[in-house]
């Protein structure tokens, strides 16, 4: 019975594998090309291709070998990060593949991997067994979980001839099955193949393309300026505005092709000051480090771009199982008919007499059995029952006859050797068998109120609710009780849920339970808080149309009886509202609607092709930890803008320089090895400053950014140009004034004045940085919650005082004065009070304070 070896080769080579990854896995060296698509990479990319190819003649090596290590850098550490996660996600779903299954070959029954089943294997289902393929039933009968795939949590009954699909769980039965599809020809392998489809950009990706038009105007505009300021200075003052020189200069062709080709030369360098190369670094940087410590938390992220994304979610999608509640139903009381409530075994013991009755029943009459002190077997209805009262020796029963739960009967019960009928099921089906009780004292009334019971069962709305009765005669029973099966809420799901409406983010309920069942659950979650929020069934959801759902989609809190296609549809139409959508699911179901989100969260206990299609896997299942992606993503983004200030403040203090420097005498008096120095602390040292800033609560306080949101704000924008303007006109003032040559030792090469001017240069820098760090007026606010910052900062201060002194020709530094170091000090510490003044303004003015 059973193929043969040699008839599983033939089934192979027909049918294919049972393996279901269709997406071919991403090699280090195509991530570390896709990285080149970062819009401000591709500028510095036709930066670098314009030094090389066109200014020849004036080949700056330095900038172009710094041009060069940023894109390198950048993408190497984007790509190192966003693999190693691929590596993560690898090993995860390797776990997900380590199932074994039991199959007849050659005759033997015999355990193999899910792997390696093929068309024709007859495989043993039992009890907890997942189907490791689509097939039939050729023998025996099944209650099957094929919520998974279809998103309906009941059980399901299959008996011979039935079809059952590959993720399905058994809960409850014995039979053999014969596989008609695996891997890809599975009903799990082609939604599989539907992931293939186009993710939608991230609103990162949109920003950053819109920041890189925008630095690539700046960029154009700022060095056209240079180039003609450049050639008016050698043109025209340089000759005293003499038209008989000026004239002389244009037609001396050779000269004037040399002061062109600087000037183009000027133009690139200014196209290459104005774009932040070290962002692409910084971005990576606090993406990868904060990949790291959400792990701890609990959250893999495969793909480094959702981190952000979580934090600028308007809307999440969420499932309630396991999520929300624990995902393990679990009796949470047993109720007699005097309404008497017994939360564990041991206050059902006080009443011995009863407890007698109630333990015979719940626990004989169970398909579930304790083994090893585990439960095994039976449905997950059983499990929690049994669960509920742990085994007594004393108390013996002999059955001899049982029959199992099934749809049609909606009972199942056990009879004993004295013909007492112990039963248990579904309300309206028992208690239409009862005429008496039993009380807590273990007497039989005959005053039985059925009515009495269903507005009991009415008023606890719970998960489930199963009847127990006993008696001689199954159409004459005694009700015992009912108990209260409820699949808790995680304990932390409560204030996670205030957390993420306190961020703003409207948070819809999806689920495939009763639709009174989820409001039960809506309700003590605190997502169901007012008469004015909508409650609908998927039947009620088709009836809307497309403009309806816009219309009242923040009113509409919670979707029952959801089907997969209710998700996919709900993503679609928040997208079509230009919001960002967060999804979450674990079964195959959910994947097309986890893949079109913008940021799709699988739960670690969910199938590999949901885990394939998420951005982010919640390794412990708990909406706590999609709460914290997205603190992290709004505190990166924040981290972002930051850097950027800081960054662009520079860069806008050399684009005035170098537009100005022509007509006042003033060229960037930095050396190469300066500028190396400098670019090391304004792209390495700050990227890895700012991008280890802490999560602060506060930030869940604030509004979500739109999707189109520019990456640049105006509070952002008045920093960066007031700072990097002040800086310039300081370092302008610093070279032309009198008073700070009589300040500074002279020396005929002006040593001492240029090194104290580097000096200055570098502490602007550094001050400025602490401008950038936050937008409150105290600018040391949290800054013990980024110890990295403090330690960078402090090491370029002490480094930067060895450069002064120690620097020698190398660096052209050659030492300073007590007064004349302090005077440096004083002079870039007045970027503090610059920006202390700007924030006082917008305060005072009203004007938003937020990065």
């Amino acid at each position: 019975m059973g193929l043969s070896d040699k008839e599983v080769e033939e089934s192979r080579k027909e049918y294919g594998t049972n393996y279901i990854n269709v997406t071919k896995k991403n090699t280090f060296l195509k991530l570390l090309l896709e990285s080149f698509a970062d819009p401000i990479i591709k500028i510095l990319l036709i930066a670098l291709s314009l030094k090389i190819v066109l200014l020849f003649k004036s080949f700056d090596w330095y900038e172009t070998i710094g041009i060069l290590i940023a894109i390198f850098l950048a993408s190497f550490i984007s790509t190192l990060s966003e693999y190693g996660s691929e590596q993560a996600f690898n090993r995860l779903q390797e776990e997900s593949d380590n199932i074994n299954c039991k199959v007849i070959r050659n005759g033997i029954l015999k355990n193999i991997n899910i792997n390696d089943i093929v068309v024709g294997d007859l495989v043993d289902l039992s009890s907890g067994d997942k189907i490791p393929a689509d097939g039939t039933i050729i023998q025996g009968s099944l209650a099957v979980d094929e919520s998974s795939l279809t998103g309906e949590t009941k059980e399901i009954n299959k008996s011979f001839n039935a079809p059952v699909y590959r993720g399905s769980v058994v809960y409850s039965g014995n039979a053999l099955m014969k596989i008609t599809s695996v891997g890809k020809n599975t009903i799990y392998g082609k939604i599989s193949i539907e992931l293939q489809e186009k993710v939608p950009d991230s609103p990162l990706k949109i920003r950053l393309t819109a920041l890189a038009k925008t630095i690539s105007k700046i960029g154009y505009i700022g060095a056209l300026l240079a180039s003609l300021s450049y050639l008016f200075s050698v043109i025209v003052i340089n000759n005293n505005f003499n038209l008989l020189l000026i004239k002389q200069t244009i037609t001396n062709f050779p000269l004037l092709i040399n002061y062109i080709i600087y000037a183009i030369t000027l133009s690139v360098t200014i196209i290459v000051v104005a774009v932040p190369e070290g962002l692409p670094m910084m971005i990576t940087l606090v993406l990868s480090s904060n990949m790291k410590k959400m792990l701890k938390d609990n959250v893999l992220v495969r793909k480094l771009v959702g981190i952000e994304t979580s934090g600028s979610l308007n809307i999440l999608l969420t499932d309630k199982t396991g999520t929300l509640t624990k995902g393990v139903l679990k009796v949470i009381s047993f109720i007699n008919y005097q309404e008497k409530k017994y939360i564990d075994e041991a206050s059902l013991k006080k009443d011995i007499n009863y407890y007698d009755i109630v333990y015979k029943s719940t626990f004989y009459n169970n398909e579930s059995i304790y083994s090893n002190n585990t439960i095994i077997g039976g449905n997950t209805t059983d499990q929690a029952i049994l669960d509920f009262l742990k085994p007594n020796n004393n108390i013996k029963v002999n059955i001899k006859k049982r029959l199992s739960f099934n749809s049609n009967n909606k009972y199942s019960y056990i009879i004993t050797d004295d013909n007492t009928i112990f039963i248990k099921g579904a309300s309206e089906v028992i208690l239409s068998k009862c005429h008496s009780y039993v009380d807590q004292y273990g007497n039989i009334n005959n005053d039985f109120n059925k009515d009495k019971v269903f507005h009991l069962i009415k008023r606890l709305n719970t998960s489930r609710i199963i009847v127990f009765a006993y008696g001689k005669d199954l159409n004459n029973l005694t009700y015992i009780g009912l108990t209260e099966i409820k699949d808790e809420l995680r304990p932390e799901a409560k204030s996670a849920i205030e957390s993420i409406k306190k961020a703003h983010i409207h948070t819809i309920m999806i689920t495939g339970d009763a639709k009174d069942t989820a409001i039960s659950i809506a309700k003590e979650v605190g997502l169901l808080t007012s008469y004015k929020q909508k409650v609908l069934d998927s039947s009620e959801l088709k009836l809307l149309s497309d403009e309806d759902i816009k219309k009242d989609i923040y009113n509409i809190i919670l979707i029952a009886r959801a089907l997969p296609q209710d998700k996919s549809r709900l993503v679609s139409i928040a997208q079509e509202m230009n919001l960002v959508v967060g999804m979450t699911g674990d079964g195959v179901n959910d994947a097309p609607a986890l893949k079109k989100a913008d940021v799709g969260f699988c739960l670690g206990s969910g199938c590999e092709v949901a885990k394939e299609a998420a951005d982010i896997v919640i390794l412990d299942n708990n909406i706590n930890s999609i709460s914290k992606a997205i603190c992290y993503g709004r505190t990166i983004f924040k981290s972002i803008r930051r850097f950027i200030i800081y960054q662009l403040s520079i860069n806008m203090c050399a684009l005035f320089l170098s537009i100005i420097g022509s007509f006042i005498g003033v060229t960037t008096p930095i050396t190469i090895v300066q500028m190396l120095w400098l670019n090391m602390i304004m792209d390495t040292f700050a990227g890895l400053a700012f991008s280890f800033e802490s999560p602060l609560d506060e930030y869940m306080d604030e509004l979500p950014k739109k999707k189109n949101e520019p990456i640049i704000n105006k509070y952002m924008y008045s920093q960066i140009i007031i700072t990097g303007l002040y800086s310039a006109i300081l370092c302008i003032l610093f070279l032309k004034l009198p008073i700070i040559k009589t300040l500074i030792r002279y020396d005929i090469n002006n040593n001492y004045l240029m090194t104290a001017y580097f000096a200055m240069f570098i502490f602007l820098g550094i001050f400025n940085a602490f401008n950038a760090r936050t937008e409150r007026i105290n600018i040391l606010a949290n800054i013990t919650k980024n110890k990295m910052f403090i330690i960078i900062f402090t090491f370029i201060f002490i480094a930067q005082t060895y450069i002064i002194y120690c620097g020698g020709t190398i660096f052209r530094t050659y030492g300073l004065t007590k007064n004349e170091f302090i005077l440096v000090l004083l002079l870039s510490s007045t970027i503090l009070i610059i920006d202390f003044i700007r924030k006082i303004y917008l305060k005072k003015h009203t004007i938003s304070l937020k990065i």
